[in-house]
């Protein structure tokens, strides 16, 4: 995310703003920011006199602009951070003059999750005109893998195409978690190294044979036994592999491999279809093993299949359920 960059790049030069508001769907950046600033701010002997974390459950609005109006205690400013900020939304009108006018020695952190404030509001405008704001947008799911990919290249290494697309399988869409289990990773290996899904396996404890990235593969080689043999691995193991995400995982393969079929210039495949050229080559070899006609029943089946694994109009086990969906694929 480039402004979370501009902003992180700012603090890291010792450029702090007495305001900041970090809000919306997605964690990750906020707590980033907020923690960047509790590092760079104030040296560790200032922090004692200089330095307040509070909870928007537990504050009040006036507590928190009477701190902020105080003046530091033997040090160039303090730090005021209100985490869970979301929890003050009746209250967050009473910052309005303050944040007007803040204190240049004072840096006023609202942490500001999951929601977004009224942006039509006084308040925001003046936090806007004041200080830093930061708009913290859920990334989308497809583009996750990009990002574990950035990551990993910033905490300098390198990754197998496949290392990002597991580690989003197996850990899902929460950024914190996935930085988490890089950094443990990071541990086990020397900078520069290559990431590989072997070295995932090792060390967080993700199959590399046993993955939706495997099960498409098998499907897009028409493997009978390998597809049956990960789907039992599923049907043993269904708090790691939700039915559900390997159900949206298949339905998302197989539509775009309807779409590859469209494409009169197979080079462009990797664009049109938002895929890391590294996988086309599954793409090209379901595109010849199933044609039109047989994606479209696919797609058909994926879909009652999806209404079974919510269960409507079905008493299967998950694992049945796609044995059933693999027969109707396969055959």
């Amino acid at each position: 995310m480039e402004e979370a960059k501009l902003i992180a790049s700012e603090i890291n030069k010792g450029n702090f703003s007495p305001l900041y508001l970090l809000y919306g769907e997605e964690p990750y950046y906020i707590d980033a920011i907020a923690d960047l600033i509790e590092q760079k701010a104030l040296a560790e002997e200032e922090k004692a006199f200089n330095q307040l974390i509070v909870y928007g459950k537990d504050a009040l609005i006036e507590d928190i602009v009477s701190q902020a109006k105080r003046y530091p205690m033997m040090a160039e400013r303090q730090l005021i951070v209100v985490k869970e900020a979301q929890h003050l939304s009746r209250q967050i009108d009473g910052l309005q003059e303050y944040a007007k006018h803040p204190l240049q020695s004072t840096i006023l952190v609202l942490c500001y999750k999951y929601q977004k404030p009224d942006k039509r509001k006084g308040v925001f405008k003046a936090f806007q005109k004041n200080g830093t704001t930061l708009e913290s947008k859920k990334i989308y799911d497809n583009k996750i893998p990009s990002w574990i990919n950035d990551l990993i290249h910033r905490k300098g290494f390198t990754a197998q195409p496949a290392v990002p697309h597991l580690l989003f399988e197996f850990l899902g869409t929460d950024l914190s978690r996935i930085e988490k289990e890089i950094d443990k990773l990071s541990i086990h290996i020397e900078k520069g190294a290559l990431i590989t899904p072997d070295i995932v396996e090792q060390h967080i404890g993700i199959s590399k044979d046993y993955n939706n990235f495997e099960l498409i593969n098998a499907l897009a080689h028409k493997n009978t036994k390998k597809a049956f043999g990960i789907i039992q691995y599923f049907s043993q193991n269904s708090k790691n592999h939700p039915t559900v995400v390997t159900v949206s995982i298949l339905f998302g393969f197989f539509s775009k491999v309807m779409k590859y079929q469209t494409l009169s210039n197979k080079s462009q495949a990797p664009k049109a279809l938002g895929v890391h050229p590294y996988f086309i080559k599954d793409y090209e070899i379901a595109s010849r093993n199933y044609p039109m006609r047989k994606i479209s029943g696919i797609i058909a089946s994926i879909r009652e299949v999806d209404l079974k694994s919510k269960g409507v109009g079905a008493n299967l086990s998950h694992g049945d359920i796609l044995k059933e969906l693999l027969i109707e694929v396969l055959k």
